[in-house]
Parts: C-alpha cells; structure tokens; sequence
C-alpha cells in the first residue's frame, strides 16, 4: 500500500494515483471544515479537493506529511470561504480572528458549565495557538501535522501547543473537578 506522500508524488505524472488520498482523508477533511463552516462544509470539502489537486506541485515531504499539507489547504479554503461571506454581507474589512465562527464554539462543546470560559480563552488566544490548539484537539493531527497545515516549524508548533494548552489549564484550574478539563486537554499538545 502506498503512502499518503508517494501517491502525492506519483499523481504529479499519474493523475489517477490522487484518487486514494480523497477515499482516505475525506471524512477526516469534512469534520474540520464542518467544525468551521458547518452549513458549507460539503461544498468547501469539494473546494478543497479541487485546491488540492491543482495545487499538488507544491507539496514537499521534507516540510511535513501529505495529511498535514492537505488540513493546510483546507484551512486556506475555509479562510477564503469566511472572508467572501464576510463580502458578501457588504463588511469592508475585517480581521481573520472575527470572521470565523467561535461565537458557536461553546454550542459544540458537551460540558456547558465550562463551555464560556473555554471560548473565552480561546478567543483570547494568539491566531497561531488557537488554529493548532484545535487542529491537535478537534481534528486529530500530530503536532507535527499541524505544523504543517499552518505552515510553522515543528518545533515551532510543539512551544505554541504547549503555551495554548497551559492557558487553558490556568483558566480551568477552578474548575478541575469536571471532566472537560481532562477531556479537552487529553491529547499529547508537546
């Protein structure tokens, strides 16, 4: 079985060796876009794919894994997707930190006692935390993945993670009785 990065590689003279990537990383790709943009999820998905595959020449194995490169195109296309509604509603300029969607990160989270104080300190988060914050937590990705999809270092990303995730432990230290605590913050973020 060939990996993500050899059929990258080969779909660049064999266009048909991309195929596999989209039946592998589809169902992880939608939960991230709809996480961010759940009404346009579907359509963003084919967005990304269409991104990705003509895009594959700028792919390189030596700056990190194929499904790092592709949460990276995905995260370029829902930016793209929130800055176009952000037009399209007639608003001249806003900043990519108010045209994504965090209003509703407490409506996806399960333990509403903490759900406020959890966006609030992610809103409160640098841009560059918050995105690999949850690109580890939500969307399942390495570190190293990560770093990847938002065009950082690995160490980099490893020194980020671990700030975001002792500022949320220090905001949640009163409330260590409940289980999103644990359950937030469970994934390895060094």
């Amino acid at each position: 079985m060939d990996t993500d990065e050899e059929l990258l590689i080969r779909s660049l003279r064999d266009p048909v060796a991309f195929e596999p990537l989209v039946t592998r990383h589809s169902s992880a790709l939608h939960g991230f876009l709809a996480r961010r943009a759940p009404a346009a999820a579907d359509d963003l998905l084919s967005e990304t794919w269409l991104h990705a595959f003509r895009s594959r020449t700028t792919f390189d194995p030596g700056r990190g894994t194929a499904r790092g490169w592709l949460f990276g195109v995905a995260r370029v296309v829902v930016a793209g997707h929130w800055r176009g509604a952000a037009r399209d509603q007639g608003i001249a300029s806003r900043t990519e930190r108010s045209t994504d969607p965090w209003h509703a990160v407490d409506q996806r989270l399960d333990a509403a006692a903490v759900a406020p104080l959890i966006r609030r300190v992610l809103a409160a988060m640098p841009e560059a935390e918050r995105q690999l914050l949850l690109l580890v937590v939500w969307d399942e990705l390495t570190p190293a993945e990560a770093a990847t999809a938002v065009g950082v270092p690995p160490g980099t990303a490893r020194s980020r993670l671990y700030r975001a995730r002792q500022r949320l432990r220090e905001a949640l230290g009163a409330a260590q009785g409940t289980d999103i605590t644990t359950d937030f913050l469970a994934g390895d973020l060094t």
